[in-house]
């Protein structure tokens, strides 16, 4: 099952900083970016949450859960916890701290014979 639109736009609007938070479609799905980095999926009109450290306020709160088939466990975090828990957003700002940019894909530069 996609998830609808309307899903990854009410998590977005939950969340607020619009400024920093965004989504990007993926296969019927959506990533969900923190600061330009990747640190949930919204996947079947549910939030998955990467488990690190920063997320560890989940841990017992939320049950653990592949975000799609093949995937390693989320945090799988219920609709009534996003919009009751006011840290969430704060939470996702602090993973993406921790991570790296996400590799921007392009053409591979050809490499030039040089003349000697």
């Amino acid at each position: 099952m996609a998830t609808r639109k309307e899903t990854a736009a009410f998590i977005l609007e939950t969340l607020g900083h619009t400024d920093r938070f965004s989504t990007k479609a993926m296969f019927g799905e959506f990533a969900l970016y923190a600061d330009g980095k990747p640190v949930a999926f919204i996947c079947d009109d549910q939030l998955f949450v990467k488990i690190m450290h920063e997320s560890a306020a989940l841990q017992g709160r939320c049950e653990l859960a592949p975000a799609y088939p093949g995937s390693k466990d989320y945090y799988l975090v219920p609709e009534d916890l996003i919009v009751s828990e006011r840290g969430l957003a704060s939470m996702l700002l602090r993973m993406a701290e921790m991570l790296p940019l996400p590799k921007t894909k392009g053409k591979p530069k050809a490499k030039g014979l040089g003349r000697g």
